[in-house]
């Protein structure tokens, strides 16, 4: 069987009855109701809401609720940061204690309900914050902060804490930050830098500090939202919210956890039609990792492969380490578009240049070979025994006069070069200082992206610290690898938001024909025999063998009389799993005394192995294709997904599959497909002629489809194996389950 039944979904199938009834959708999109055009079939919005966090981010009014000045206690280290960020961002500041008339020297109330005016946002130093919750939400306090741990982090009862205070909050109409946040959206940013920045969310505040640092190096950093265990506000809140900001260059996320998969989808939805990047380390890739996120921050960490498809699907840029989400966010921030794809290496060196470019091609990265007449142009400048069909080795002196700077405006000029990469290994003065100012100065005049790798381990270097760092059109690098990584990311995006088109404009709204007929089908917590399941299938026009249900040796005969020699007889019930392990399929029967003694053998095995029946499936005999796996399944956080891969009864061990979170359409598809390692098989080896592949794809749309409508009605789906006949042929489904929740 292919994926896992899980215990948390997200679509609602009785959703998709309201609307083909014809009732009224429910939730609000954009903050008005939402209608039919709002909401897929399945009952879900289909368009990010974004809430108003100006005045989150920027209040006019705050209240300390529990502000002290007492040395030595930790409440009065935060009270004073939040009085020096009040004032800095021109917000007026209301302490509250009950037992003191003043907290450095600002009259203090004694509770919420004295409080002058109405506030903004409030921020609880409290170790029990459910009753002050309950108190703001009766002086319309629009925001509140809890810094208080012990909720859903520690287990069962601390999830229940959290509930109860995610509900008071609900009801309250506030909008909350945490539990088990921090300081950080209260830090002191830099403001003598501009350009477009960085807005950077985290579930963890120190897992932050590298991309906050960036500003020491002249990097604009917007906002910093610490999410913690996100009762109320979430990451797809402030990732929708960022999207719209002006300023914001990029969006820089460290992630323990999604609240909610398709919230975060609608909101990396929202960011893609912006053309805003983000970039993402998602932390769960192994059982040990995802098992300490979850207890830290309380939230799902999600099938790390659905994850991986879910944000590839999205543009979302995942990156590993917190170094590569500093410098490809950096990147993404500040650089143009680019004006081509090309990628040009250029070195002192030419093992440098070699070396550069065997792991920039082996990401990815294109390294066209340069021009005949661009060759000989560089050829007045550089060495004819020297190459510079790319990567550009310009053997070291010339960098040491005019010569250098004249190398780099000719490879800049060329219209296939929109990256030139500049490796230098280590400092060799006065030739790399010449050779850096030379590269800031040209990219002062281009269009085009200019990265250098300063690859020498001091850093303290003037030529690094002053010409390099303090250029804002230069994009800096101190490790090779993250160079390739972020400039990878950098060209994969623009290509990616250039074409973009959101699967949720495609989105079905209403059911299909099928659906009515497919329910009928369904058995709530059964499994389907593979008859029921063909049936199913044959409700949404996926293509079955030729096939007849018999209970006697003589139906099996005249049934194979009907079907057409050969034929394959199985025996069929609603709990066989795994036929051919056990003796219950029969293939290239070619008589009528194979097909008695094949049907008496049949259910011999299923009484000595203790199996059900419903009888014994006569099926036309399909040899000629490639055998291949649909199936669907339900992740814990996005819902419904759909897999395909190469099948057969190989497909466990093989592992060769791909998958999506439902809605993608035909181009998604067709994608999935390349994503195989096998995908060769499907264009013909060894004198085989080519796959059916718009069959194929067709029949994975049409299983997204009937997942989406059938929403929790169906726990898992395979067809394994599905036969991809040659072109023009068609697919068809040999074998099914299909596990009703």
């Amino acid at each position: 069987m292919l994926g896992s039944t899980h215990g948390t979904l997200t679509t609602d199938s009785r959703r998709a009855r309201v609307i083909a009834c014809g009732e009224p959708p429910g939730p609000a999109v954009h903050g008005r109701p939402a209608a039919v055009d709002d909401l897929d079939v399945g009952g879900r919005p289909l368009y990010a809401d974004v809430p108003d966090l100006d005045r989150f981010f920027r209040p006019e009014s705050v209240a300390v609720i529990g502000a002290s000045d007492t040395e030595g206690r930790p409440n009065t280290g935060v009270t004073r940061q939040l009085i020096d960020w009040a004032d800095r961002v021109g917000a007026r500041l209301h302490p509250v204690h009950p037992t003191r008339e003043a907290v450095f020297g600002i009259p203090c109330v004694p509770s919420v309900a004295e409080l002058p005016e109405q506030v903004d946002l409030a921020v609880l130093l409290v170790a029990e914050p459910l009753p002050v919750i309950e108190q703001l939400g009766e002086a319309k306090v629009r925001f509140a902060v809890v810094f208080a741990s012990g909720f859903a982090e520690t287990g069962t009862e601390g999830a229940a804490a959290q509930e109860r205070l995610a509900a008071a909050v609900a009801r309250s109409g506030m909008r909350l930050l945490g539990p088990n946040t921090n300081l950080n959206a209260f830090e002191r940013f830099r403001e003598d830098l501009d350009g477009p920045g960085i807005a950077l969310i985290t579930q963890s505040g120190h897992q932050g500090r590298p991309v906050f640092a960036l500003q020491e190096l002249g990097v604009r950093l917007t906002h910093w939202a610490p999410t913690g265990n996100e009762a109320d506000l979430e990451t797809a809140d402030f990732l929708s919210w960022f999207a719209e900001r002006p300023e914001v260059g990029a969006i820089a996320c460290y992630l323990e956890g999604l609240k909610d998969g398709r919230s975060f989808l609608l909101a990396a939805d929202r960011a893609a039609r912006r053309g805003v990047p983000v970039v993402a380390v998602k932390v769960g890739r192994t059982e040990t990792g995802a098992r300490t996120a979850a207890s830290h921050t309380g939230k799902l960490t999600g099938a790390d492969a659905v994850v991986d498809a879910a944000m590839q699907q999205y543009g979302v840029i995942r990156v590993d380490g917190l170094d590569e989400l500093q410098d490809t966010a950096a990147l993404l921030a500040r650089a143009r578009p680019p004006r081509a794809e090309g990628v040009v290496v250029y070195s002192i060196s030419g093992g440098t240049g070699a070396h550069f470019a065997d792991l920039a091609t082996e990401a990815g990265l294109e390294l066209p070979p340069l021009s005949a007449a661009k060759q000989a142009e560089l050829h007045q400048w550089i060495p004819e025994f020297l190459s510079v069909a790319n990567p550009v080795d310009n053997g070291g002196h010339p960098v040491g006069d005019e010569r250098g700077r004249k190398i780099i405006d000719a490879i800049l000029a060329d219209p296939s070069v929109g990256v030139l990469i500049c490796p230098v290994t280590g400092p060799f003065p006065p030739l790399s200082d010449r050779l850096v100012q030379d590269l800031v100065d040209a990219a002062e005049e281009t269009d085009k992206l200019v990265c250098v790798v300063w690859g020498s381990p001091v850093g303290t270097e003037p030529a690094y610290r002053e010409v390099l760092l303090g250029s804002s059109r230069v994009a800096t690098f101190r490790t090779v690898g993250n160079c390739i990584t972020a400039v990878r990311a950098y060209l994969g995006h623009h290509h990616f938001v250039t074409g973009y088109r959101s699967p949720f404009d495609e989105a079905p709204r209403t059911p299909s024909p099928s659906f009515r007929k497919a329910q009928a089908l369904m058995r709530p917590g059964q499994q389907l025999s593979e008859h029921a399941a063909k049936q199913l299938l044959r409700a949404y026009g996926i293509r079955v063998p030729r096939e007849q249900l018999v209970t006697s040796a003589a139906a099996a005969v005249r049934a194979a009389g009907l079907v057409g020699y050969p034929v394959v007889m199985k025996a069929s019930g609603a709990r066989i799993a795994h036929k051919t392990e056990l003796g219950l399929v029969k293939i290239g029967l070619t008589s009528a005394s194979q097909v008695r003694d094949a049907y008496r053998e049949l259910t011999d095995v299923a009484r000595y192995e203790d199996v059900s029946l419903d009888g014994v499936l006569v099926c036309q005999m399909v040899e000629q294709g490639v055998e291949m796996v649909v199936g669907a399944a339900h992740d814990e956080l996005f819902g419904p997904t759909v897999t395909v891969g190469l099948g057969g009864v190989l497909v466990e061990v093989l592992r060769d599959t791909a998958v999506r979170v439902p809605p993608f359409g035909e181009e998604q598809a067709r994608d999935m497909l390349e994503d195989l390692r096998g995908r060769a098989l499907l264009d013909g080896v060894r004198g085989r002629p080519p796959a059916d592949l718009d069959a194929l794809v067709e029949v994975v749309l049409r299983v997204q489809r009937m997942v989406v409508e059938l929403g929790d009605e169906v726990a898992e789906l395979d067809i394994n194996p599905l036969m991809v006949l040659p072109r023009g042929q068609g697919a068809v489904a040999l074998d099914a389950l299909v596990v009703c929740r």
